[in-house]
């Protein structure tokens, strides 16, 4: 049985997912926009996010997962009994998730594969890999000629000045500075040997 990597302080992760027998988890833009939500209230108390994007039927997240003392310094007195693992604030948001788009679409029972996916990054050369590689899946699955033209994901946080939680000045500088950040992703690239490394 394939061994489930905990999610340890301080180290990078690239985590991924897919509806339950392909369904999709994004029928219309409302779902997109309530699930960032969520992310928002499970994931940005515990992890810092560097880039992500969402798809019909899967999602691809690369995050740092934040110490125990970023997250106290982060939270107010009476929360810091609330402080969980952080598999659990995963597992928190896509249950939340599943509950109200059963409830909206009057479904039952599970919408996401389990466990969810995750890998370790270890170096930046793999992190600058699967920012690109997150960011040109729409590209590699059909629904655009360019990650510029995708509205659900990082690429426009990334290239944009306005204020976010995404640790944009992170991203660029894996890529040394913003032009050769966009000159990267102008440039089409074989991910054949990344999806094999994620096991994809």
């Amino acid at each position: 049985m394939h061994k489930i990597e905990n999610l340890e302080s301080g180290k990078y992760y690239h985590i991924y997912n897919r509806g339950i027998n392909s369904e999709n988890l994004f029928k219309e833009n409302r779902n997109h926009e309530y699930f960032l939500m969520l992310y928002n209230k499970h994931i940005d108390p515990i992890a810092e996010t560097l880039a992500w994007c969402l798809l019909k039927n899967h999602f691809h997240l690369l995050v740092r997962i934040k110490t125990f003392e970023e997250i106290l310094k982060s939270q107010n007195e009476f929360e810091i009994k609330k402080i969980i693992p952080p598999h659990q604030s995963f597992g928190n948001l896509f249950n939340a998730y599943t509950k109200a788009i059963n409830k909206g679409y009057n479904r039952h029972g599970a919408l996401f594969e389990r466990p969810f996916k995750r890998k370790l990054i270890d170096n930046d050369a793999y992190l600058r890999s699967v920012i690109k590689y997150i960011h040109f899946n729409p590209v590699n699955h059909g629904f655009c000629e360019h990650p510029i033209e995708y509205p659900w994901s990082s690429y426009l946080t990334c290239i944009s000045d306005k204020p976010t939680k995404l640790k944009r000045e992170k991203v660029i500088s894996l890529f040394k500075n913003i032009d050769n950040l966009k000159t990267s992703h102008n440039e089409r690239e074989n991910f054949t040997s990344l999806e094999e490394f994620l096991n994809l």
